[in-house]
């Protein structure tokens, strides 16, 4: 008897970051049932969530919020906040279950070409993201308060000990709540339209524009920094052949904004970057492709797969070039792997 085939294959070695689906046991409602069990699982899940995160907010004397209270759950913002995070972390396991069940492919290998997150990479990446964020704020602040004068500064701010809990609670949660909107749009979503369209742009600016309109639409202005630095960041993960940077700009940009809403007492009044002002847009057109080239840069220099190796180390089997779509080598292209990034978009 002919031993029964592996039920999760890889992509085949020299795919491409947005290839990764690519393993030959995709048919058409395989790709409907990631859609279903993306969405289906998400929505289950936040609606038992937001059951359960009331529930015990009310055991522990979180008020309701008030009628007036726009999209708030709980009165108190910080624990508001705190359920918000919770729910939008839970994108992570409905994405992993569908690749899992549906993509029959490894789910690591929506993290990176490698099928698992490089970690050391990620430590990188925030090394320089949270240091350009907090520039980026600093200016932000600066440009506000040169224009508004103290008005910056009104808010309530909070007692030591709620600030702490606050900038504790953010480091915890924010991490998840970006890797889990990074695993959707720059991760399965871009993968999705990879599996059937050669190059990855379609995919990336779908997924970009539907990263805009996800947060809203509280302007023009954030709209559109919304939609720049989502494709900076789709460019980037093309370049680097994984998740890891921009999960890192993500939760650097999270984490310093929730905790200088804060510590200025402007937390109830926050919006997401949909409600940005139009300076906001102004410093992004900058720091935005400054961080994407000096990753790119570092990426380059430490030798960061950007398309799937050989045989990554305790990966499952690889798929035969056999099942590919018509015209596409193993490589996923026609064309031979190269030394370099291989991904057709500029430098």
């Amino acid at each position: 008897m002919q031993p029964e085939p592996p039920r999760r294959v890889a992509a085949p070695a020299g795919t491409r970051y947005h290839e990764q689906s690519r393993n030959g046991r995709q048919r058409f409602w395989h790709r409907l049932g990631e859609f279903l069990i993306v969405g289906g699982l998400f929505m289950v899940a936040m609606v038992l969530l937001v059951g359960i995160g009331m529930a015990v907010g009310q055991a522990l004397g979180f008020d309701p919020a008030p009628e007036d209270g726009g999209d708030r759950l709980l009165a108190d913002p910080l624990a508001d906040q705190a359920l918000a995070l919770t729910g939008l972390a839970l994108g992570i396991p409905a994405v992993l279950l569908a690749v899992l069940w549906c993509g029959m492919r490894p789910p690591g290998t929506v993290v990176s070409v490698v099928g698992r997150m490089r970690w050391r990479w990620l430590g990188l990446c925030a090394a320089v993201a949270f240091p350009l964020m907090a520039v980026q704020m600093g200016v932000l602040v600066l440009w506000e308060w040169l224009g508004s004068g103290d008005e910056v500064f009104e808010g309530d701010a909070p007692g030591v000990t709620r600030l702490l809990a606050g900038l504790v609670l953010f480091a915890a949660l924010v991490p998840f709540q970006a890797a889990a909107e990074e695993f959707v749009f720059r991760g399965w979503l871009v993968q999705f339209f990879g599996g059937f369209l050669r190059s990855p742009w379609p995919g990336v600016c779908v997924a970009s524009v539907l990263f805009a309109l996800a947060h809203g639409f509280g302007g023009w202005s954030g709209f559109f920094l919304l939609l720049y630095s989502a494709l900076w960041w789709g460019w980037l993960v093309q370049r680097t052949g994984g998740l890891e940077a921009v999960i890192a700009m993500h939760t650097a940009n999270n984490v310093l904004s929730f905790g200088l809403a804060l510590a200025l007492g402007q937390l109830a009044e926050s919006g997401t970057a949909a409600d940005a002002p139009w300076q906001a847009l102004v410093v992004e057109l900058v720091s935005a492709p400054v961080f994407c080239l000096v990753v790119d840069r570092m990426a380059r220099a430490r030798g960061i797969d950007s398309r799937r190796p050989a045989d990554p180390a305790g990966s499952p089997p690889e798929a035969q070039p056999g099942p590919l779509p018509p015209g596409l080598s193993a490589t996923g292209t026609g064309t031979a792997p190269d030394t370099g990034t291989g991904t057709g978009l500029p430098a």
